[in-house]
């Protein structure tokens, strides 16, 4: 291990300890106060706020020096990740409920078609026109601001999903639909709840919800209060908590992988194909993600046992970047396991989704990437920051190995005990696994 960290550069341990640590710190801070204003501004200033962000950071980057002019492109870029939760919720609120599918295959498939397109051209630029790392960030600055352009002519939206909603009151109940009142009085589960909440307010929850007179703090327990139902499903929690894990696992890996690649081959003295895997490993995402609506498997049953295998599958590849030496194996340990991740948060994103309206979706959405930053946090401040353990980049690896190797026993051994309570009969103990 010191022999190892003897080898790597002042440098890249400055990049990785002092440099990379401050996004995660900065997301983390931003990310809930962004949530909630991003709701109250109704999307659209925040969205320009995320085009200056973008702005600055790439301005930075071309003529900025130094260790603490770094710190501020992390920091920077913090911010722009934080407020990409409103490109998304904007998009929910100027379309009809109707649209939702549409808009959400629109949305993803055109970022991971720019992001491949991004990456491959990149790639080009520079194995075939030897164009410089600066020009590439002057590229990229003429993109982030003709966004920021565009942005202006956008819509405003006249609602939100929380702070401005236009509660409908309900219609008298006819014989078909004295069913909805149910669930008031007795145990409601997230998706009983959620359907209450698409047919409007009752005279008691307007009543209720008349007590706090701040508007925030009405939301804020509206928002607790969902939480709590949501969470209460066994099903979700269990969803969630692996959404959690992973996605803070896998976005330690991704935001460090660069270091990792240069390490094993540096960019003075190699041939480096980094943006062309980057565009294979987000095509076999985006396959892997569409492979998911064909594959035709009970997931209440089975789906817990994908989750472990797959995140087997995933510190398999993360143990193979760390112990071998060739970049070429490197990049196929980073090949699967951003498929394998893909196809997994395409399966949890559904199943999570499949219960719930889209506002309380949006909440459970929010929370869980929420702890997973702060999980990602952690880690940070123990592995990589340099107040902390301060590990090489190649140690780091063998730390993310591991931390997907404990997610793996904890879903594998959970399915196990699912499916033989199932083989054995033990109805009540599989109804609460999966029915919850």
């Amino acid at each position: 291990m010191l022999l190892e960290k003897s080898k790597e550069s002042p440098m890249l341990q400055k990049v990785t300890n002092q440099i990379y640590p401050v996004w995660t710190y900065s997301y983390l801070a931003l990310l809930f106060p962004v949530f909630l204003i991003t709701d109250y501004m109704r999307y659209k200033p925040i969205l320009l706020l995320q085009g200056i962000s973008f702005i600055i950071t790439w301005l930075l980057l071309l003529f900025a020096h130094g260790v603490l002019a770094m710190q501020m492109v992390e920091f920077f870029y913090g911010m722009a990740t934080a407020t990409e939760v409103a490109y998304y919720a904007y998009i929910y609120s100027v379309v009809s409920t109707d649209h939702y599918q549409r808009v959400t295959s629109y949305c993803r498939s055109i970022t991971l078609v720019a992001a491949t397109v991004a990456a491959v051209l990149g790639q080009l630029l520079v194995s075939l026109a030897d164009v410089s790392y600066f020009h590439l960030n002057a590229i990229s600055l003429a993109s982030v601001s003709l966004a920021f352009l565009c942005s202006f002519f956008l819509p405003m939206p006249q609602k939100s999903m929380f702070f401005h909603r236009k509660d409908v009151s309900p219609p008298a109940p006819g014989p078909d639909k004295s069913v909805a009142s149910v669930g008031s009085d007795g145990p409601s589960s997230c998706q009983e709840d959620s359907v209450s909440a698409d047919r409007g307010p009752t005279p008691e929850a307007q009543a209720d919800n008349a007590r706090p007179q701040n508007d925030a703090l009405r939301v804020l327990l509206q928002l607790g209060k969902d939480l709590r139902d949501c969470y209460s499903s066994r099903k979700l929690l269990y969803w969630s908590l692996w959404w959690a894990l992973a996605t803070a696992g896998f976005n330690q890996v991704v935001n460090y992988i660069q270091v990792l690649w240069d390490f094993r081959a540096p960019s003075h003295s190699s041939a480096v194909y980094n943006g062309a895997v980057e565009a294979i490993a987000t095509f076999l995402g985006s396959a892997t993600s569409m492979a998911v609506g064909y594959i035709k498997v009970n997931w209440d049953l089975s789906g817990e046992l994908a989750l472990g295998i797959f995140s087997a599958m995933d510190a398999g590849s993360l143990f193979l970047m760390r112990f071998t030496d060739n970049i070429w194996a490197c990049y196929a340990g980073y090949l699967a396991f951003k498929a394998c991740y893909m196809l997994l948060i395409t399966i949890a994103t559904f199943q999570i989704a499949v219960s719930l309206s889209m506002e309380r979706y949006a909440l459970m959405f929010g929370f869980n990437n929420f702890v997973a930053l702060v999980i990602q946090t952690i880690l940070t401040v123990v592995v990589v920051d340099s107040k902390g353990l301060g590990l090489d980049i190649s140690t780091q690896f063998l730390i993310y190995g591991s931390y997907f190797t404990v997610i793996a026993g904890i879903f594998l051994i959970r399915s196990i005990y699912i499916i033989i309570s199932a083989k054995c009969g033990n109805t009540s103990v599989v109804g609460e696994s999966i029915d919850q």
